[in-house]
């Protein structure tokens, strides 16, 4: 490409920016970055900056030789609160190929998949984080914000106004079109809304929106997470997907039919077929941590629900199941936890869809009743979700189709990494251990 080198470079000059943090994401979710000088980012773009992928969370050894990451000039973003600094997400790839186990290149290869089959996929993130005392990681930021049924409170949200209303700013100023911000279920905790995108926009922006929002928080005082289920008596951190197919020009909805149920087409319910059947797999890659089986177990919390799915299921416009349709044209997988990688989650999502398109996968039946409570007399049987990550890692080992779509090489590693932070945990010695068992 005759302007390769040039477009970063440009955009230095143009926006006054002196660095530039060039970004990858690992397997466990990490963002990874080092700071290049504006005069050197030219040559990054060539080449790529140098790092040693054995010290992030990949299936490498320290004998490998450097990753590169080449910065992808498409996703760069100037960094709305610090001056002169610009974040850009970036392609890995070893001895001049493609990293198979990168997440973003997981990505890549499914939009790639997608494309010969004349589909786009477009989303949407809904992400949710508690505001906590910085340094106090079990005390929330608002000493007021007790309310039994916390969601929506207008006291509580205005009381972080500062924090809510810069990232909306910066959000506006970025050009993300946000269209609200709420307090959300939990004692402490928000979400903001921003338009959606296509899939691999979606998952720069979410992975640059977390970066954000923790720093905003940091600047205000307090500390953001996105943990799973910091509280065991308070609503989880979701990351809800909304989802649509399109067109490759992106100016039709093939998701929409207006005479379809509910407003979705055939091809919509395939897709969504596709996700149901793979779902039980998909849980280790949208619920990558330990923590995020406390989430969604499906038990109640202070506020009343858990909010969270836990069977394998679709509904309507009810938000107690796996996937809900609350509209035309679109459905909401509800699956997805705030530790969720975001260039896995739409990787894993297109990759299911596209195999209930292939295999033309018959939606089940509808469940429209409250999926928290025991289903009603002659409902159909429902899969259980995971209860724990190495039970989701088991089954995401025995798919064959998702090993099949997302990659032997990626499935491996993946796998290989997560068992390793399984063993991690149940290496350590809980409190809740010596307490029940220490005089057995």
């Amino acid at each position: 490409m005759a302007n390769a080198g040039k477009e970063l470079e440009k955009f230095a000059a143009d926006n006054g920016i002196n660095f530039f943090l060039v970004s990858y994401v690992d397997l466990l979710g990490v963002v990874r970055s080092k700071l290049v000088p504006s005069a050197a980012i030219g040559g990054m773009q060539k080449v790529g900056a140098g790092f040693a992928g054995y010290a992030a969370h990949f299936d490498m050894t320290a004998a490998d030789p450097d990753m590169m990451a080449v910065p992808d000039a498409t996703s760069v973003i100037k960094l709305p609160w610090t001056e002169g600094v610009a974040w850009v997400a970036s392609d890995v790839c070893m001895n001049g190929t493609p990293v198979l186990q990168s997440p973003r290149h997981v990505l890549r290869n499914q939009i790639e998949k997608a494309e010969k089959k004349g589909l786009r996929m477009k989303t949407g993130v809904e992400c949710e984080f508690f505001l906590l005392t910085n340094g106090v990681e079990t005390e929330i930021a608002d000493v007021k914000d007790v309310a039994i049924k916390p969601c929506y409170d207008q006291g509580a949200l205005m009381r972080h106004f500062a924090v809510i209303s810069e990232l909306l700013e910066h959000m506006e100023t970025l050009g993300w079109k946000p269209y609200q911000a709420d307090h959300e279920d939990g004692n402490g905790q928000f979400e903001l809304n921003w338009e959606y995108d296509d899939c691999l926009a979606t998952a720069d922006k979410h992975t640059f929106f977390k970066f954000m929002a923790k720093s905003v928080a940091e600047k205000h005082g307090f500390r953001a997470t996105f943990m799973p289920k910091p509280f065991v008596n308070k609503t989880g951190n979701g990351a809800h997907c909304h989802v649509s197919v399109w067109n490759p020009a992106g100016s039709i909805n093939l998701f929409h039919a207006k005479d379809g149920e509910l407003g979705l087409s055939e091809l919509a319910y395939n897709f969504l077929a596709g996700v149901l059947e793979n779902s039980q797999a998909l849980v280790a890659i949208l619920n990558p941590t330990v923590n995020s089986y406390k989430r969604i177990d499906g038990q109640s919390t202070a506020s009343g629900s858990s909010w969270a799915p836990c069977t394998v299921s679709y509904t309507g416009n009810n938000r107690t199941h796996l996937l809900r349709i609350p509209d035309e044209g679109r459905f909401e997988l509800r699956l997805a936890d705030g530790a969720v990688n975001p260039y896995l989650l739409q990787a894993a999502i297109l990759a299911s869809g596209l195999d209930g398109i292939d295999k033309k996968l018959k939606a089940p039946e509808r469940c429209d009743w409250n999926g928290h409570l025991p289903p009603p007399p002659n409902a159909p049987a429902l899969k259980a979700l995971p209860s724990t990550l190495l039970e989701a890692l088991d089954n995401l080992s025995h798919s064959e189709s998702l090993k099949q779509s997302l990659g032997e090489e990626f499935v491996k590693s993946y796998l290989k990494i997560q068992k390793e932070q399984w063993r991690s945990y149940t290496s350590h010695l809980s409190k809740w251990e010596l307490d029940n068992t220490l005089d057995c």
